[in-house]
């Protein structure tokens, strides 16, 4: 069987091209959010759209980036992940939405993530549980640098990266008292992915509401209860967090050049 040559140009899941796209860039779960921070590249080129897989390359002041959208859950991402990496990018950071789960942590502010709890569903099957799943230490100071300069409120801390975004049966306070800053659903399949590669990789996570415990309402009987990510405060947090990230590449690269 002959294969198609502009079929065998492409990733076999993602269909993103297998050459031509910038080492740096951001994800994020939402098609949409990749074309809004797309958006505030120079030269912005679509390059695919496959399923949730929405891919652009551009230039922020000067360095070429990829955004691209992975959708919702850790086991559909890491197919991006993955492939992305074979395509030549070598640097990630993972622009996401997050509930807090520590005190002072607010509505849109910034979580950069210094370390994920492996409860994503995915990484489980790939390698041990003890295997850790570490933002690479240069990506958390780039972040934390860009989010200073920005002006923007920001936490670091560990976050955990859940399969599960409504709660079941099984109670939410396994890490009562560990400190966590966040919950979110993708990050640590990244993050391995990235050790595992030798790869750079790093997370800026915008609160947009309290943690998984609070989804559901007193009486149970509608398991997200309030939550509402789509108020302003996130949106500008968004906003925010798209600019820092995109900043941070900037420095990574910069530093990786000196």
């Amino acid at each position: 069987m002959t294969q198609d040559p502009t079929t065998r140009d492409l990733s076999p899941v993602t269909r993103i091209p297998r050459t031509g796209l910038p080492p740096y860039a951001v994800v994020v779960g939402d098609p949409a959010r990749a074309a809004t921070v797309a958006a505030l590249l120079e030269g912005t080129e679509e390059v695919s759209y496959h399923r949730e897989y929405r891919v652009f390359r551009g230039s922020w002041k000067g360095l070429g980036v990829t955004v691209a959208s992975h959708g919702v859950g850790a086991p559909g991402a890491i197919l991006l992940f993955q492939e992305l990496a074979d395509a030549g990018v070598r640097t990630f950071l993972r622009l996401g939405t997050a509930g807090s789960m520590k005190p002072g942590i607010g509505d849109g502010d910034l979580v950069i993530a210094e370390a994920a709890v492996r409860d994503d569903g995915v990484t489980q099957q790939l390698l041990p549980p003890e295997y850790p799943a570490v933002s690479a230490p240069e990506a958390v100071l780039a972040v934390q640098h860009a989010a200073r300069e920005a002006g923007v409120p920001h936490h670091r801390g560990i976050v955990w990266t859940r399969a599960a975004f409504q709660p079941g049966l099984i109670p939410l306070n396994a890490y009562d008292g560990a400190g966590l800053a966040a919950i979110e659903m993708e990050l640590s399949a990244l993050l391995v992915t990235a050790s595992l590669r030798g790869l750079v990789a790093g997370g800026v996570l915008v609160v947009d509401g309290a943690n998984a415990d609070e989804l559901v309402d007193e009486d149970a009987s509608f398991s997200t209860g309030g939550y509402d990510p789509h108020r302003a405060v996130v949106a500008r947090g968004v906003e925010r967090g798209a600019v820092v990230s995109l900043e941070a590449l900037r420095l990574l690269a910069e530093e990786a050049a000196a």
